[in-house]
Parts: structure tokens; sequence; C-alpha cells
């Protein structure tokens, strides 16, 4: 089997590199990430200028764009067959509700299933993974569970899983579930601010956000393991 991974986060994080060795365990695989974080870039791609594949090592590449502009050039330009499976993530942190239309991590499975490859984004829904990468590393052995189970489906080309992994391991970890979107509602998200010269500027991202979904929702799956 053929495995293109790929995430938003940057090619050396180290929810890919989780992602990288569970895929090894399944099949050939090829790496093409983003040079740099690419967080909430959803499925924008890169068209007034070229781009600049850097090979990092066998079967990993580094590309100056975004999630799709990997993924596309991966399949299209890179790889020298297609893949079987796409595989983005694992991103440092949740794609339940309307994430998913921000995300470059589920961006980047989408462009694999709109070429014709079955995808899955992976996302880890707890903790601060630039800190406590060590947590996910107590899901490897259900990643690589998971990951076999799903590949081995035979699913039609335009399928996209897009997964989250709860911030719970083990034995408490209570199994797989099949959800709907929840609601993810964000109040007081822009921030106003002043530079150092006293100029307005405005910082997205901040305030508060609650949930809202039934009982097959995403969030509610998560927060109950």
């Amino acid at each position: 089997m053929r495995i293109l991974c790929s995430n938003d986060d940057g090619v050396f994080a180290a929810g890919l590199d989780v992602l990288v060795r569970a895929a090894s365990q399944l099949g050939d695989v090829t790496v093409v990430a983003p040079d740099r974080e690419q967080s909430a870039t959803s499925h924008s791609l890169t068209l007034h200028r070229p781009l600049r594949p850097v090979r990092l090592s066998e079967n990993r590449h580094q590309v100056d764009g975004t999630p799709t502009d990997c993924v596309m050039l991966a399949i299209e330009g890179l790889m020298p067959e297609r893949p079987d499976w796409v595989l983005s993530g694992i991103n440092h942190g949740m794609n339940m509700g309307e994430d998913v239309l921000y995300s470059g991590t589920v961006a980047a499975a989408m462009e694999g299933m709109v070429l014709g490859v079955p995808s899955i984004a992976l996302s880890f829904a707890g903790g601060e993974m630039r800190s406590e990468s060590e947590r996910l590393e107590q899901h490897f052995g259900a990643v690589v569970d998971l990951l076999a189970h799903l590949t081995s489906l035979n699913v039609p080309s335009t399928t996209l899983f897009n997964v989250n992994l709860p911030p719970v391991f083990g034995a408490d970890v209570k199994g797989v579930k099949l959800t709907r979107l929840g609601r993810r509602q964000y109040t007081n998200s822009i921030r106003p601010m002043t530079d150092p010269w006293g100029r307005p500027l405005y910082w997205i991202g901040a305030g508060s956000m609650s949930w809202t979904g039934g009982e097959d929702s995403d969030y509610r799956a998560v927060a109950d393991g």
C-alpha cells in the first residue's frame, strides 16, 4: 500500500512524526508537508507564485505552500505512482464542528479525496502539543489499529474520514463513534489593540467559545472519551 502523509502544522511537527511512524507499519510512506505552520489556511491554493519543494530525505519533501498545495503537488508531480490513501495530521488540536471549514489538516485530506484518493484527517483533541507531545505517543497503538481498520475498508475514492482522538488513553478510551458535526460558536473573537506607535490592530482568535449539538455530535463523543 502506498500512503501519502501531510499536515498543516509543518514538516517537523510532533503529530506528523507519530502519523508517519504509524503509517509505516501499513505500507510505503511518502511525506510532503508545509515548511512552516499553515493552520487555518483551509483549502487555499498558491496561484500567484511557483512552489519550491525541498527534498529532505528519500520520500520526504517540504514545500513552501499550503497543505492543499502539498497534496496536489505530491500526487500530480512528486510521487511516481498515485497513493492508495492520503493521511493528514496528526493535528495539534481538535477539528470538530466549524473547525473543518478552516482546517488545513482537513483540507489536505479533502484535496486527496478531490483527486480521487480516499483520505483520513486525524487530530488530537487534548493538551498543548508543542510542550506535551508525549501525550499523543500514548495513542500510538490505537492510531495504528484504527488506520489498519479504515484502510482495509472497501470504500469509494470519494471517501473522507475526519478522526478526532480524545484526551484520554488506554482503558479510558470507550471506543470509536460515528458522529455528526456539532456547532462551535465563538464570541468576542476579535481583540482590538494598538501597536507601539499607537496605530490600531486586531488579533483574531481571542474570546470564548461554546459547543452545541445532539447526542451523536463530535464534541460530545470526544468529551465522553
